[in-house]
């Protein structure tokens, strides 16, 4: 484990002080040393990806798969050191981790394959029409193309699958743009683990030096300078909403401005229709009091507000509710300023207006630091609607429940809720037919709507949306999981009446890539 800043494929030197990792669950200090970086670290950085970005970005597909498949490769290989090391800076359980080594060499591989494939880009031909009248249509051609050096800042709550060799890392080297990624505080070893992971395949495969830098921070200058270089074409962040709006003014404030990807978190709202709380009071509140307190409540998608009308259904509900959070035990949460957050913020909504706290659960690891203790709170759809701080993220094990008189009160409480991740709709089918405004109110409101599930849990696909309206996300056109993920870091570049040996291989005559293409308003493989 090597504790030095990674800058175009080689360790740098660097004299700044040494930083420390910190076990959350003990408040130990950690094996290693970090070296802290500096502005010339970031020149060079930038520097070297932007040189690197001028081949990377026209290096066959395939050797581009094959960096990608390698990176998986060697992360795989680390295997337990890995898992063990990331449990110890987070405070995640070893399965969890080991489940989410899976899901981040296997996005790694997931884009590979788009890759090797090569139909992503999205390659459209309008051929030449000569003795067209009035005029003739010149030879237009099409495709998306890599912008340039991509900043990727790592996030919190996931060591693996969103930080150092995550899906935006994955997602910007698949389109063929380098990377520099910011390491999040929390996660300095198992940051430098997997950054020695990537150098090692980059360095296998043969890719340009510049790909992949690695940079140490423990606050925001390197980041500020990282967002703010000239030679950065665009950003990546997943935290908190304060986080993100400070990277996209500080993006705007730029000479040239670029675009910030920045996922800012969601309350993720679950409705219960009258009928399914009827029907199944008990299961649902046990469904939720695990998808509420899973992983300290530290998912960005974690239901946050529940929304029901009155009935006896709700009171069984509130019930079993309070039994299954009574009995869930504390968890470690991912660092000491996330952990006094949530105690701060959760503690703040108790004292508003109408809120009184239904469910707690117990701090039965008194031995351990920074523990979550679950709570879930109730308000009135009226206070509700009145108050816009119950309609702020709490980052943690909680959840308000907003109780309506009937539903056309529980409408008007929708009707205030702002842009989420997702939003689920528990309900019987036959009652669904009823609620035809209320389901097109709700598609407005989110990226990824969920019928008689959780929404904690994000498949890695191509279907998936991970990504909604502001302020879940400040673009919602586009998603940080899945596939289409790479379109972020993508622009569309037409080709006017070139010649064809000049043409890219996606976009010459005789498709000698055997991709899809848009020929003529026609998808088609065709080699003609």
């Amino acid at each position: 484990m090597n504790g030095k800043n990674i800058v175009a494929g080689a360790y740098a030197e660097v004299n700044e002080k040494s930083l420390k990792a910190v076990n959350p669950a003990t408040g130990l200090t950690l094996d290693g040393e970090f070296s802290k970086a500096n502005k010339s670290l970031v020149d060079e950085a930038l520097a070297a990806a932007t040189t690197a970005f001028y081949s990377y970005k026209s290096l066959n597909k395939d050797l581009k798969a094959a960096f990608l498949n390698a990176i998986a490769d060697e992360i795989a290989q680390l295997g337990e050191e890995l898992v063990n090391r990331a449990s110890a800076e987070s405070g995640l359980p070893l399965a969890r981790l080991q489940g989410e080594l899976g899901r981040t060499t296997g996005q790694l591989r997931l884009f590979a394959n788009l890759v090797s494939e090569g139909s992503w880009v999205d390659a459209i031909i309008d051929t030449a029409l000569p003795e067209r009248q009035p005029l003739p249509r010149p030879d237009i051609r099409r495709m998306l193309v890599p912008v340039g050096p991509v900043v990727v800042f790592g996030a919190s709550n996931f060591p693996l699958a969103f930080s150092v060799a995550g899906g935006d890392t994955a997602s910007a080297l698949a389109s063929g743009c380098p990377v520099v990624v910011k390491v999040h505080p929390a996660h300095y070893g198992t940051s430098a683990l997997v950054g020695g992971a990537i150098i090692k395949a980059a360095d296998k495969t043969g890719m340009p030096k510049g790909v992949f830098s690695m940079l140490y921070d423990d606050g925001y200058t390197i980041g500020a300078n990282l967002v703010q270089h000239p030679l950065t074409r665009a950003v990546t962040f997943t935290g908190s909403f304060k986080g993100g709006m400070a990277l996209i003014n500080l993006a705007h404030q730029r000479e040239q401005p670029v675009p910030v990807f920045a996922e800012m978190g969601s309350i993720n709202p679950v409705i219960f229709l009258p009928q399914a709380i009827e029907k199944q009071a008990a299961e649902l509140a046990k469904k939720y009091a695990a998808s509420i307190t899973l992983g300290a409540g530290q998912f960005c998608t974690n239901p946050g507000l529940l929304l029901a009308v009155q009935s006896p259904g709700l009171d069984n509900f509130k019930t079993v509710l309070k039994e299954a959070i009574a009995v869930i035990p504390s968890a470690t949460m991912l660092t000491e300023g996330i952990a006094g957050n949530y105690s701060q913020l959760s503690a703040e909504i108790i004292n508003e207006a109408g809120v009184e706290v239904i469910a707690s659960s117990n701090l039965n690891n008194n031995e351990l630091k920074n523990q979550s203790q679950a709570k879930i709170a109730q308000v009135s759809a009226a206070d509700f609607i009145k108050n816009p701080k119950l309609r702020e993220e709490i980052f943690g094990p909680y959840s308000l429940l907003v109780v309506a008189d009937d539903v056309a009160e529980l409408e008007k409480a929708i009707d205030v809720l702002e842009g989420q991740l997702t939003v689920t709709l528990m309900a019987e089918k036959q009652e669904l037919q009823h609620y035809e405004v209320l389901l097109s109110k709700l598609t407005g409101k989110t990226g990824r709507i969920i019928l008689n599930g959780v929404p904690t849990g994000v498949e890695v696909c191509a279907a998936m949306q991970h990504g909604g309206p502001f302020p879940a996300t400040n673009d919602s056109r586009f998603t940080s999981v899945g596939s289409t993920a790479i379109n972020r870091f993508v622009r569309p570049l037409a080709y006017q009446d070139w010649e064809q040996e000049l043409l890219p291989d996606e976009l010459k005559d005789g498709n000698p890539l055997n991709i899809f293409r848009t020929v003529n308003q026609k998808l088609t493989k065709s080699h003609e």
